[in-house]
């Protein structure tokens, strides 16, 4: 994964997930890169449950794949794409909650 955040986006650094958005013939199309042993570590360090972190990670892959974007830094959880995927894991890991 460092090396595909290397070569595609020029951040020499681990991350847990990669998005490519394609528009072809009027159809948008994605790749997502998810990284699980990132998610896990990640996870122990909120102390959340592995797979809450992979539907996280996977949600906010699919969320820059159809065009979202957050700033980084402070503002990253305070953007609307973070709010709108936060909702999307409860909904997700927390089915009628």
């Amino acid at each position: 994964m460092r090396s595909l955040n290397r070569r595609a986006l020029g951040a020499d650094r681990v991350t847990d997930v990669i998005a490519f958005h394609l528009d072809h013939q009027g159809r948008r199309l994605a790749d997502i890169y998810l990284c699980p042993a990132r998610a896990r570590t990640t996870a122990r360090a909120l102390r959340v449950a592995e797979r809450e972190e992979l539907v996280r990670v996977l949600v906010h892959g699919l969320l820059h794949a159809i065009g979202y974007d957050h700033p980084n830094g402070r503002g990253r959880t305070a953007s609307r794409m973070w709010g709108r995927q936060e909702r999307y894991v409860r909904r997700l890991v927390r089915p009628g909650a």
